[in-house]
């Protein structure tokens, strides 16, 4: 039998931990009923589920129970602060500038875009070639019209880290709202929403070893945005439509563990990552890592063997590694990653781009199969 290959695409998904698991199950059995339900125990017992999972996702960014919005995810998330805060300022006739990087994930970039083709202001500003912003961009655009700005704390492709709080602070210097999609920063490093000055962020729970399906959007008490999923009063009026208890519960669930562990888990990835960077530059020092050095949340490596392109790479590995072109969302595409075009990169370099993801169930054996894998397909020629 043919063994799986080792997974090391963390970034894409997490598998469930297994102590998720164990506080799902009940909620695909005997506790079944509807957590809107209050007239009767069933319902009851759903609804509690569903509150203490509530203030568990609260707990792990520091924020109120009630500022916490369950969504069907991430992109829903994304969406229910942007569109939502664009229509409850479209109706008072208010600001209207949306401001966002072009480095961002599709669930931001394309909701706003979108925005745009409904008469608001677009801003889509560059980053340099580290992926950073530059404050000075940004500062150039903020004015009295700009109603929301939208960052990514940590890059869903090259792990890159923004200055948030620096970012924050511009805004509501100006009276601008901020939104940041947590996604990839979540469980992997401090969230902190008060310490970031965040009006709204983004997360999803199958990013931080829950289930698929379900995430969250935090509302900042007094940011006023209006529901895209009309239909029920749930979720404080933001987000009609009934939940799931035993998605939730492992959403909180895994939050639970992230907030518990997450010291624990950002030091075996980091230091599995080293490992990882440091074999592969021995077999081969050409290999090229895309975006700052430094500035990256633990786990990610975007790497590259110049001259052959990533789908050749993986094709080449794919029975013994897992690891992708980038965004799970674009994978389908041969089109050389949009993140790394941003960068400046030259499409033939971009199009080398290899996403390579650990997580908390990486191994150094996972490690040093990666290494052993890539080394012996790192000698071809490289066609530079």
């Amino acid at each position: 039998m043919t063994s799986k290959p080792v997974y090391l695409d963390y970034q894409a998904t997490t598998p469930i931990d297994p102590d998720v698991c164990d506080v799902m199950m009940p909620f695909l059995g005997d506790l079944f009923g509807n957590p809107h339900s209050s007239d009767h125990s069933f319902g009851r017992e759903a609804y509690r589920a569903i509150r203490d999972a509530r203030a568990s996702v609260a707990a792990l960014i520091n924020a109120d129970d009630e500022e916490v919005v369950f969504t069907s995810g991430a992109t829903e998330s994304c969406n229910l602060a942007l569109r939502g805060v664009a229509a409850y300022s479209a109706d008072d006739g208010g600001r209207d500038r949306i401001v966002t990087l072009t480095t961002e994930h599709p669930a931001v970039l394309e909701t706003i875009l979108d925005l745009g083709q409904l008469g608001f202001d677009v801003v889509v500003l560059p980053v340099a070639s580290d992926g950073l912003l530059d404050l000075a961009d940004l500062d150039e655009v903020l004015n009295e019209r700009t109603l929301i700005v939208s960052v990514m704390a940590a890059n869903n492709e090259i792990g890159v880290l923004q200055p948030i709080s620096e970012i924050a602070a511009r805004c509501h210097a100006v009276g601008a709202l901020f939104h940041t999609d947590a996604t990839q920063a979540a469980g992997r490093m401090p969230v902190d929403v008060d310490e970031w000055a965040v009006d709204l962020l983004s997360l999803s729970s199958h990013k931080v070893y829950g289930p698929k399906g379900v995430g969250g959007l935090f509302v900042r008490s007094g940011v006023k945005v209006k529901p895209i999923i009309t239909g029920g009063s749930q979720e404080g009026g933001l987000r009609g439509g009934t939940l799931s208890p035993a998605l939730v519960a492992g959403f909180g669930a895994a939050c639970e563990l992230a907030a518990a562990r997450q010291e624990e888990d950002r030091a075996h990835i980091e230091a599995l990552t080293k490992r990882l960077y440091t074999g592969l530059k021995q077999a081969n020092p050409k290999v090229r890592l895309f975006g700052h050095a430094e500035r990256r949340v633990a786990g990610n490596l975007n790497v590259g063997f110049p001259g052959i392109p990533a789908e050749e790479v993986i094709r080449n590995t794919a029975q013994h590694v897992a690891v992708s072109t980038g965004s799970a969302c674009a994978s389908a595409t041969s089109e050389p990653s949009k993140v790394l075009l941003a960068l400046g990169l030259d499409p033939h370099v971009a199009m080398t781009g290899i996403r390579i993801s650990l997580g908390r169930f990486s191994t150094e054996e996972d490690v040093d199969t990666a290494i052993a894998v890539f080394s012996k397909f790192a000698p071809l020629d490289y066609r530079d």
